[in-house]
């Protein structure tokens, strides 16, 4: 199984979920709570189903970080039908594929598999919401792959460790400010007790969505989503924390030193987005900014600093519409030989300016539409991903039908909301610099350069 997956849902420059093409999807509710949607798509005799827990790292708290993302390790590690291993398994027999990833506000396990077996991945998800064996030995050795993953993915990452410690010192109250993968002292003193009572809280059929998507009828689905899921019982599941973030008051910075052949810059500003924004066109006039800015080879960031000033070996600007609480916008830069970070930002700077004092122009904003209707074009060739942007919006407290909506609410931005937005959130009172300082290379465990990409999840 893969040890990290990166999600790179690319829709004009930021991630997050992408509309899809129009078949009818079909929402029910099981007596027990659990959510069952369904979508259509009969092109192949195929299916992805998907089970979404309302639980990842913004929900931990201090001291207790790592917990949602082992826990998914813990899932593949028996229950008490079947051995550890033996889920895999049947699937692989099966000629399916089967894994799971943890974010900052989920936790879902998936298949995909040919229609006939529909009822043999239902069944072997509902006995693990309940069921799953937590073997002494089977935690420890889970626990020394999770240390190692942490090491390899973000400790010997130097813009991981950079994107980590932007995090931890931008926000003062969220709980975005932790990892997902977790503190490295809190997994060395992680305990398979809490572990346990952590799995025994969020993971009931009144926290979970099942989407399935593909070659299958919505009323069978949920027969057999009532027969496998449907006797399992509700059970009282905590409140999340929604803490508030205090405002800032002036521009954060902190410096990174780690082994690094290059300096990197990153730089983030608080932000709304489309489940905290008031008004609510605000979002999507900020995924527009950054569609402007970092939307491809034509975008202003590549041109003008790539090709045109080449100051800089890349740079970039993202934004997540979507998540449970208070995002930020990013910005990142590598500074070509002989160049500094504090060009960089110099540089990124002047570009935000010039989205305060000038509107964008009409062949721009044309532009992010069009390369959002590309992005509608391409997704849908994905059963797993229509999957995926249903089970996100669900899980972080939206509303799928969002995505009938999304291309015209773009559509509908305006150059005077774009420069509205930059004036109101890309300021310096709302700004963490965090800058990497390269240190000489440890020839034993070299740097791992690895992108820092909005919605990074972890997976087993």
């Amino acid at each position: 199984m893969f040890q990290r997956m990166l999600l790179l849902v690319l829709l004009i420059g930021f991630s997050g979920p992408v509309l899809s093409a129009s078949a009818p999807i079909h929402e029910f509710k099981l007596e027990n709570g659990m959510k069952v949607i369904v979508k259509e798509d009969h092109r192949a005799p195929v299916f992805v189903s998907q089970v979404w827990y309302k639980i990842g790292s913004s929900y931990e708290e201090a001291g207790r970080t790592g917990l949602s993302h082992l826990l998914e390790h813990m899932m593949f590690k028996g229950t008490k039908t079947y051995p550890p291993g033996e889920f895999s398994r049947i699937i692989a027999a099966l000629g399916g594929t089967e894994n799971a990833f943890t974010g900052r506000d989920y936790t879902a396990y998936f298949e995909t598999l040919s229609v006939q077996h529909l009822e043999r991945a239902l069944e072997l998800e509902a006995d693990r919401m309940r069921n799953v064996v937590f073997d002494p030995k089977e935690f420890e050795k889970e626990l020394a792959v999770v240390m190692e993953e942490r090491r390899m993915r973000t400790d010997d990452s130097p813009t991981g460790l950079t994107y980590e410690q932007l995090m931890a010192v931008g926000w003062r109250a969220s709980p975005y400010q932790n990892p997902v993968i977790g503190w490295m002292d809190d997994l060395r003193n992680m305990k398979i007790s809490a572990l346990k009572r952590w799995y025994d809280m969020w993971y009931q059929p009144n926290n979970a969505t099942l989407v399935v998507v593909g070659d299958v009828d919505p009323k069978k689905v949920l027969a057999l989503a009532k027969k496998h899921f449907g006797s399992l019982p509700a059970a009282k599941v905590p409140e999340p924390r929604r803490p508030v973030e205090p405002v800032q008051r002036g521009i954060t910075r902190v410096v990174v030193k780690a082994p690094a052949k290059q300096p990197y810059l990153l730089m983030g500003f608080k932000v709304p987005n489309v489940a905290t924004a008031k008004p609510d066109w605000e979002p999507y006039a900020l995924a527009v900014a950054a569609a402007v800015l970092d939307g491809g080879a034509s975008a202003r960031l590549s041109r003008e600093l790539v090709r045109h000033q080449k100051i800089a070996a890349s740079a970039g600007a993202s934004y997540d519409p979507y998540a449970r609480l208070p995002s930020m916008f990013l910005f990142d830069g590598t500074p070509t030989e002989g160049h500094t970070t504090a060009e960089i930002e110099q540089a990124l700077r002047a570009q935000i300016r010039r989205l305060q004092e000038t509107p964008v122009s009409r062949e721009e904003l044309d532009r992010v539409v069009t390369q959002a209707v590309a992005a509608k074009v391409y997704q849908v060739d994905s059963i797993f991903y229509q999957a995926m942007e249903i089970g996100m919006l669900e899980t972080v407290g939206l509303d799928w039908r969002l995505l009938d909506k999304e291309i015209e609410r773009l559509r509908a931005v305006t150059p005077e909301q774009v420069q509205a937005v930059a004036r109101k959130y890309l300021v310096e009172d709302n700004l963490t610099v965090a800058t990497l300082v390269p240190q000489p290379t440890d020839k034993a465990r070299p740097g791992v350069a690895m992108p820092v990409t909005k919605g990074v999840m972890y997976g087993n």
